[in-house]
């Protein structure tokens, strides 16, 4: 028995462009394509995070927000809270924040501007100072 093992197209090029178009439709409405997304700032390569370095950036950079002991204050969320577990909120999440802001998304407080005058640098040692307090209380 002989099998014909022609390939056929799986679809047609209108199929195609109906299929980008509804990809575009979708992105616009949403606002992403509206947004310019740019990859989050990385720390130098070999950099090994500290977070002895950090607590005195967290302090004079953050603390004023989010609370001396990480715990929230009227303006700004806890980050002692599982929200901000690293498999929800990646270190890389930190940087985007720091560097571009962020919308109000979990919490009622409104948006987080960006934060001027932090390197990528100084917010690894930052998110590694915050990251020693979240695994102190539990959050991993």
């Amino acid at each position: 028995m002989k099998r014909n093992l022609e390939l056929k197209p799986r679809g047609t090029a209108s199929s195609a462009a109906r299929w980008g178009v509804a990809m575009l439709l979708c992105l616009t409405t949403t606002g992403i394509a509206a947004q310019s997304w740019q990859p989050p700032p990385q720390p130098s390569p070999g950099l090994m995070p500290n977070p002895n370095v950090g607590k005195p950036l967290y302090e004079a950079h953050c603390a004023s927000c989010h609370g001396g002991g990480l715990n929230g204050t009227d303006s700004a969320p806890p980050l002692l809270h599982k929200i901000y577990e690293p498999s929800h909120h990646s270190d890389a999440a930190f940087q985007m924040a720091v560097a571009q802001g962020v919308r109000a998304h979990h919490w009622q407080f409104g948006d987080m501007p960006p934060v001027e005058g932090l390197t990528p640098d100084d917010v690894a040692h930052i998110t590694a100072y915050i990251r020693m307090h979240q695994r102190r209380v539990g959050i991993r």
